[in-house]
């Protein structure tokens, strides 16, 4: 079986229950004022050709049209039921690609988003960063959303991939923005990384991966929020699960 028919199984056996703990409000409350504040700062997606990578069923590209109404947003994902999702909940056009396979997509972006989707890549970066540049206009910017390699619970996340069966250990893996922007560089230059996530991202955003009840983060998230901005103000990349990029598709 390929990677990505692994990838594309994966992600149908738990797309009931990853909807319901990753896009419930409390969710998407974290998303807003930590992820999606720091992505969009400085931005106008606003008639713009907005691609959504490993779209899922479209939640990411809901909070741009909320925030860029005007923005053109298009879904792409290697699951036949992602795309089919994304069409009902977004209402917008989804394209069935396997990203790493370094193809034209037939398509062109000025923006290309991906929230948590390159480190279900990991069996081709290359190809993926292909795909990624062929899709993209030049001077058109990437934006990402992953885990971070470097981060000092990286052992105890390595070995709860393999022994929780919401992860398929062998076709993902965290990232390290550095390197990856390294083996990117021909196509792409970074703009700018920061680091996150403390005690909200454990406990609301990844409430599937420690099994808190969706019932209960309506109650913890005001108070777990207020720690984690707090912690968010800790220097460096060492002490923090995920990273914020920005790239732009070199000339």
């Amino acid at each position: 079986m390929s990677e990505s028919v692994k990838q594309q199984a994966h992600y149908e056996a738990i797309h009931d229950d990853y909807e319901q703990h990753y896009y419930d409000a409390s969710s998407m409350a974290f998303r807003n004022r930590f992820v999606y504040d720091l992505m969009f700062e400085g931005q106008d997606l606003n008639d713009k050709v907005v691609a959504d990578l490993a779209c899922g069923s479209g939640h990411n590209s809901l909070a741009v049209l909320e925030r860029f109404p005007r923005a053109q947003v298009v879904g792409f994902d290697v699951s036949t039921r992602a795309c089919e999702a994304y069409r009902r909940t977004v209402g917008r056009e989804a394209v069935q690609v396997d990203l790493t396979a370094g193809a034209d997509v037939g398509r062109e972006a000025d923006v290309a988003m991906v929230f948590g989707g390159l480190h279900h890549c990991v069996s081709d970066l290359d190809g993926t960063f292909r795909t990624i540049g062929r899709l993209l206009r030049p001077g058109g910017l990437l934006m990402m959303w992953e885990p971070n390699r470097e981060c000092f619970l990286e052992g105890v996340r390595r070995l709860w991939y393999r022994l929780d069966r919401y992860f398929e250990a062998t076709t993902e893996h965290a990232l390290s923005e550095p390197e990856i922007r390294r083996r990117a560089s021909p196509r792409f230059e970074g703009l700018d990384c920061r680091y996150g996530g403390g005690p909200a991202y454990f406990l609301v955003c990844n409430s599937l991966v420690l099994r808190v009840p969706v019932g209960l983060k309506q109650g913890l998230a005001p108070s777990l929020f207020a720690l984690e901005a707090a912690y968010d103000r800790l220097p460096g990349r060492f002490w923090f699960p995920y990273f914020i990029a920005r790239w732009r598709r070199k000339d």
